[in-house]
């Protein structure tokens, strides 16, 4: 299968996953309990360093830094998780729960604040490389944050369908990128250009709200604005984030297991990874 080909393939495992996010809109109630979870977690974050005095040395920073990509990436990777396995449930004709996909998750929380732990310390070493202000570092830093970001891209899901330790949830991620590389590389592309499609005029209209709230002269035509161009740009992220692990999750199940889900059955996936 040729790239050009595997590009469309993507394109239309996203127009997929949409249909599956329209049948069963609840799956992007955890990208935002998620995402408001995390942000609870940097505010605290940095109102617990702010009290106890600021972060004035390079230690404490590069603590307070490695705090951060834990926590949020602990967060996330707890919601999708959850995500993940409500999606497979509604592949399998089954109706999505947010209990049972949080208690899913739950049952792998050891595994995936391991996995957490590891992607912090790997963010702060890219960070260290790239803060070096040289090109040589940024070349460096680059290369490495996208073979990570490649290596791992199937992280989450390994761990919230298989029980196997993070050291093998990162292999297994690198073998099932790599018979999959083709149409992942097109779902990002179709879920980029959705998003993209989707979210230009929820900027325009998030834009306008603002520009018409500053006109206004008043702080509550301001606060108004403020508060219905935030709701429209969380609606594009909740869009967006539903439907990549919607993608990602119907990519991970064909290419592990060779089961095509019902909602994909006009995606030429290819063939299955030995």
């Amino acid at each position: 299968m040729g790239f050009l080909t595997r590009l469309r393939t993507g394109w239309a495992l996203t127009k997929d996953s949409l249909r599956v996010l329209r049948g069963d809109p609840e799956l992007a109630v955890f990208p935002l309990v998620g995402g408001v979870a995390g942000l609870c977690y940097v505010a605290l974050l940095f109102g617990g360093a702010t009290l106890v005095g600021g972060i004035d040395s390079q230690a404490l920073q590069i603590g307070l830094l490695f705090l951060l990509y834990l926590g949020t990436t602990f967060v996330a990777s707890f919601a999708t998780a959850a995500l993940m396995h409500e999606t497979r449930t509604a592949f399998e004709g089954g109706e999505p729960s947010f209990r049972s996909g949080m208690a899913a998750a739950w049952r792998n929380k050891g595994t995936l604040l391991v996995w957490s732990v590891v992607s912090a310390t790997v963010g702060v070493v890219i960070q260290l490389i790239d803060s070096q202000d040289t090109l040589l570092a940024e070349i460096l830093a680059g290369i490495v944050s996208v073979a990570w970001s490649i290596l791992t891209y199937f992280v989450v899901p390994v761990i919230a369908f298989e029980d196997v330790s993070v050291r093998e949830a990162i292999r297994r991620s690198g073998e099932t990128f790599r018979g999959t590389w083709g149409e992942t590389a097109g779902a990002h592309f179709g879920v980029g250009i959705v998003t993209f499609l989707f979210m230009l005029p929820v900027i325009l209209v998030a834009g306008a709200v603002l520009f018409l709230g500053i006109g206004s002269g008043s702080g509550f035509g301001f606060g108004a604005a403020v508060a219905v161009a935030t709701v429209l740009l969380v609606g594009a992220y909740l869009f967006s984030a539903t439907l990549s692990s919607i993608a990602k999750t119907a990519l991970y199940v064909y290419a592990t297991e060779g089961l095509r889900p019902g909602a994909f059955d006009d995606v030429d996936l290819g063939r299955v990874p030995d």
